[in-house]
């Protein structure tokens, strides 16, 4: 065997490091702290542990404000803010890191939750946050996050519920579109996650202050499959990326990342889908080719769905945008979950939400387009246009819950909003808008 010259080693050394090269990012140094023996008095099995199903008319009780106080040492809330640093150094597009978790306490009701996993969330919401100078930053929620290093909280559950979002309602001077809009996808058939209000409190190492009316958002793939679906064994998928548009040519298994079933990682029902949509059949045969649509994905539920988000307007959904839904595998069949909906009941971002008829939408978005070129089908989704106004969101019945929303949340909103009261006037007259405008459509 010939030796290795100097020269040799050194390149090497320089192509391993190229194929290989070294991250210059540091990830903040995280106090887990020194009580590793500590106990949790207040454990019960409704309150802390796995053996129970989400408890909703606690955790999202209706016609309520409910009170989370967080805290958080001081030191890990700096590396929390040395991580944001460190990645939000660009614009809304170059956001591509997952914030660093840390271990918490949540109270709620006189209850403590110990070592619970919290970090920041969102894109846009995360990057106003970070620039307003404030302590409202849209939060993710994990109550087993640290199980592995502190096994007394191991399957640890929040009355149920494994992961919580607080959404900080960013840019929304009304405070209510999120939960607004989750709660008329569900009363329309759509699948969709609970929403509630709630008064966080952050204590981050100088006492405990009031930062602000979150909405507390169900995570889809923690409770909604068993929630919703008569199965909960089926895939979930969050797509994000090109992929997500499913357009001809984007097909990418890296891009629907699945939530659930991580170990078959069985992407078949997604391919099916997608080879469905780009058969030859759509054009040749109509209706075979929606038969064999209809086999693999909830088309109705869809048509629902189109109809209650083109109403309310979204900009940022699927047509605009290449994220924010799910979807989940119900017994063979991939159905649509609306995700995210902080930017619904607007019109103007991103060159404005999908018009009701939707013609602009070319095949670079097929699911809508290739659906809505069927007769049957376009007809269906104007229908439960007219349905959907004349019922969920008939405008008399959407100004009396606003008005019931606002007396509720009143006395915490106004202390972060002057505007709060107008804001919930411009809701209102949108919505009225939006019901004209959906009725000179169907006619």
């Amino acid at each position: 065997m010939k030796k290795l010259t100097p020269l040799l080693i050194f390149i090497l050394l320089f192509c391993t490091f190229c194929d290989n090269p070294t991250s210059t990012s540091t990830s903040p140094d995280i106090d887990l702290g020194d009580d590793t023996d500590f106990e949790i008095p207040d454990w019960t099995t409704e309150t802390h542990s796995n053996d129970v199903d989400p408890i909703y008319d606690i955790v999202f009780e209706e016609g309520t404000i409910k009170r989370l106080d967080i805290t958080i040492s001081e030191s890990n809330w700096s590396a929390m803010q040395a991580d944001l640093d460190e990645n939000l150094t660009g614009s809304v597009a170059d956001i591509d890191f997952t914030p660093v978790w840390v271990p918490g306490t949540i109270s709620f009701e006189g209850t403590d939750w110990y070592k619970v996993g919290i970090r920041y969330k969102g894109n846009s919401t995360l990057l106003n946050a970070s620039r307003s100078g404030g302590d409202k930053y849209p939060f993710k929620l994990d109550f087993d996050e640290f199980e592995d290093e502190f096994p007394q909280i191991d399957n640890q559950r929040f009355y149920g519920f494994k992961q919580l979002n607080l959404s900080n309602n960013n840019s929304d001077g009304s405070f209510m579109r999120e939960k607004v809009a989750a709660d008329l996808f569900r009363e329309f058939g759509v699948v969709a996650p609970r929403v509630a209000f709630y008064a966080v409190y952050l204590d981050r190492g100088n006492g405990s202050d009031f930062i602000g009316l979150y909405t507390l958002i169900e995570e889809v793939d923690d409770s909604v499959p068993d929630s919703q679906f008569p199965d909960d064994d089926g895939n979930l998928y969050k797509p994000d990326g090109d992929a997500a548009s499913f357009a001809d040519g984007t097909y990418d298994e890296e891009e629907f990342d699945l939530k659930t079933n991580e170990d078959e990682a069985n992407y078949s029902d997604v391919r099916a889908f997608y080879d469905v949509l780009h058969s030859d059949l759509r054009t040749s045969n109509e209706t075979e080719w929606k038969n064999e649509l209809e086999s693999i994905f909830n088309v109705d539920n869809y048509l629902r769905y189109l109809a209650v988000n083109n109403v309310i307007q979204n900009w940022d959904t699927y047509g605009k945008m290449t994220h924010n839904y799910f979807l989940y595998n119900d017994e063979g069949r991939l159905t649509w979950i609306p995700w995210d909906n902080n930017e619904a009941f607007q019109d103007g971002k991103q060159g404005g939400a999908l018009s009701l008829g939707m013609s602009e939408v070319g095949s670079d978005w097929p699911i809508i387009r290739y659906i809505m070129d069927v007769d049957e089908y376009e007809s269906a989704y104007k229908v439960y246009i007219s349905e959907f106004c004349e019922g969920a969101f008939e405008t008399s019945k959407m100004t009396t819950l606003l008005s019931s929303y606002q007396s509720l949340i009143d006395e915490y909103a106004s202390q972060e909003s002057s505007s709060f009261s107008s804001s919930v006037s411009s809701l209102k007259s949108y919505i009225q808008t939006r019901n004209s405008t959906a009725e000179a459509f169907i006619d």
